[in-house]
């Protein structure tokens, strides 16, 4: 909890919850457990992390809490472009080791995840912010895979080896996904997604121990993808 509370976010409500982190020192002398170097013997690795700007991270967990709306400064990384928007905060997400705001979006008239990293300027509005309702929210962001939202469209279906059925079977990777071993030891696991560029990528790091057997279009992404990263270690490109 201590590595927690200093991890997870760095200067979010620090002083506020100094409180909490003192009061889980008296519990830990209370069972014995007070060695100083306690700390350093339990590890919590967080990999390929981003550092949020804090002071945007603060704005934006004061306007969903405040439930005011935000003009922010947004550049995408996807198309390389900043835009100016009014977002009515809904929700905050730790995903993976990084913040995203769920908001509606009043340029666009429809929900967004925007990377809190990539707000580039941020101001609360003193205008309430619209609320969406958790069924909706959930609708949305929790359907499809991963941070991609939207209303799931496809069925993933992927069958992994033997051996890596040994770790992939106790996976969640989404919350209705829908698992079974084969007759060979082999293990299928089918994903509903809408975006599939999360996907590819979890997909990609089981290299030869994971075939998509569905949707066709995914299966050619994948099979592209193996061919482009393939050339990479031709011995004719590396004379070039």
């Amino acid at each position: 909890m201590q590595q927690l509370l200093e991890q997870i976010q760095p200067g979010l409500l620090a002083m506020q919850l100094k409180p909490l982190q003192e009061r889980l020192k008296k519990i830990l002398a209370t069972q014995q457990l007070n060695d100083p170097g306690a700390t350093t013997r339990i590890r919590i690795l967080t990999m390929l992390s981003r550092q949020p700007a804090l002071r945007y991270f603060q704005s934006a967990a004061s306007a969903v809490l405040q439930r005011k709306r935000l003009d922010i400064v947004y550049h995408s990384r996807g198309r390389d472009q900043q835009t100016e928007r009014t977002v009515s905060p809904q929700r905050l997400t730790h995903y993976r080791d990084n913040w995203y705001l769920d908001a509606w979006c009043h340029k666009r008239e429809a929900l967004r995840s925007f990377t809190v990293e990539r707000i580039a300027a941020c101001q609360m509005l003193d205008c309430a912010a619209r609320d969406i309702t958790d069924s909706e929210l959930n609708a949305h962001f929790a359907s499809s895979y991963g941070i991609f939202a939207g209303q799931a469209k496809y069925i993933a279906v992927l069958r992994f080896t033997a051996e890596r059925a040994r770790w992939v079977a106790d996976e969640q990777w989404h919350p209705q996904q829908q698992g079974q071993f084969l007759l060979d030891g082999s293990y299928e696991l089918r994903v509903p997604y809408a975006n599939e560029t999360e996907l590819v990528m979890d997909i990609l790091k089981h290299g030869a121990a994971v075939e998509v057997i569905a949707p066709e279009a995914l299966r050619q992404t994948i099979l592209q993808n193996l061919q482009q990263a393939q050339e990479n270690y031709l011995p004719e490109r590396k004379k070039e």
